[in-house]
């Protein structure tokens, strides 16, 4: 396994290679069924779900025990919780192998925050979670609040003795409907906002002041909704169940941002990419129009470079990040950069892709058009390529 200059230890390329022999054997010959399935939808907090519509119960059963028999179910989970300890470096090159395949592989999906629970929180909301009892989704963004949600929220709590009541409207919330444990930041100080003055609270899905717009919010990432509007209604939340410190939930929202909807896009991007170019390679090579295969036409050629150094740039460039993450340095910046090259070389290679097998390209029967919805979504999902542009920028300027 080529890894450039970060060589990870001899355990973690056998880890790699455990999860591209699973891929292989377990989950490609299970694709085209998933993407005949017209039932998944997107996102990772919905694995199990999408296995279990597609396949069925015993099927989800069966990828469960192999990944809880690898050790690969707690591949993200820190070491006194449980988990592996992995480094972020080691992490992002096993999710890697995973993004190779449509067919998403059940693991312990924590968001990183959640690591904050104290107290019983941590027997009602984090051990459930890692254990894949209990399904997680963060709720920050709302109708005129997307690109701006510090300055913009207007979801709101006010404490009410031992209770805080909420009241306001997310929207754009994936997996709300499936979820059992929303994320909700809320606005508890007007003045202070972002710098002080909004608070993380952990809601129960079932609590009476919830409701969950249904059937969702349809797009084109499936037939299925994956997208949801969330109304707060004098909703009742104990003040046991804020996550950290009143008026530090914002803080919290960047650190989940950082990781999961940032720097975790770049293997997300990287095993698709890597698919998409084997599978156009392998194509080039066997297709032949007026009398030649399409590898040795100039046009194609390129596109495959193209395509080979995008990858090869991305890669790269995430395991510089992740390594540096490791160090305990601040990555904010980087991680959106990250976010911004991976969803854009992503889609450019997707694109180049489908181009190159034509009219097969556009079949369902293959997942180009699959990956390449995904990666052109994370162009506006959880923070657009302006605003990436405009984060990056404020610390060049800083700086």
């Amino acid at each position: 396994m080529d890894t450039g200059p970060f060589q990870l230890p001899s355990e973690i390329v056998e880890m790699c290679d455990v999860a591209k022999r699973i891929v292989h054997d377990e989950l490609l010959p299970l694709e085209p069924q998933y993407l005949q399935h017209p039932g998944h939808s997107f996102g990772t907090n919905q694995t199990a779900t999408n296995l279990k519509l597609v396949f069925g119960q015993d099927v989800l059963d069966h990828l469960t025990k192999i990944s809880r028999e690898t050790g690969l179910w707690y591949l993200m989970v820190p070491e006194e919780h449980g988990g592996s300890g992995l480094s972020m470096l080691a992490q992002i090159a096993i999710m890697e192998q995973f993004n190779y395949t449509a067919v998403p592989f059940p693991f312990a999906h924590v968001a990183n925050i959640l690591y904050q629970s104290e107290g019983d929180q941590v027997d009602r909301f984090l051990k459930p979670v890692i254990e894949g009892e209990k399904i997680t989704c963060f709720a920050q963004t709302e109708p005129n609040a997307g690109s701006d949600p510090g300055g913009m929220m207007q979801t709101h709590a006010v404490q009410d003795g031992d209770e805080w009541v909420l009241n306001g409207t997310k929207m754009w919330i994936s997996g709300a409907a499936e979820s059992d444990i929303i994320m909700v930041q809320a606005v508890t100080d007007k003045e202070k906002r972002q710098r002080g003055g909004i608070t993380m609270f952990l809601v129960d899905r079932n609590n009476p002041g919830v409701t969950i717009e249904e059937p969702g919010i349809q797009t084109w990432l499936g037939t299925r909704p994956s997208q949801y509007i969330v109304h707060l209604d004098d909703c009742r939340v104990p003040a046991t169940d804020i996550l950290g410190e009143v008026g530090n939930g914002f803080r919290l929202g960047q650190r989940w941002l950082t990781i999961h909807d940032r720097l975790l896009r770049g293997p997300f991007a990287i095993g698709k990419m890597q698919r998409a170019l084997d599978m156009s390679v392998e194509w080039a090579k066997q297709r032949e129009t007026f009398g030649k295969p399409l590898s040795e036409r100039q046009a194609i050629q390129w596109k495959l470079v193209d395509m080979y150094i995008d990858l090869q740039s991305l890669q790269s460039l995430t395991y510089q990040m992740a390594a540096r993450a490791d160090t305990g340095e601040d990555i904010r910046t980087e991680a959106s950069m990250i976010k911004l090259v991976s969803m854009n070389w992503g889609a450019r290679c997707l694109d180049d892709a489908i181009q190159i097998h034509g009219a097969m390209g556009e079949s369902l029967e293959l997942p180009l058009t699959l990956f390449y919805r995904y990666l052109r979504h994370g162009r506006i999902g959880g923070g657009t390529d302006e605003i990436q542009k405009m984060l990056i920028a404020r610390k060049l300027l800083r700086d």
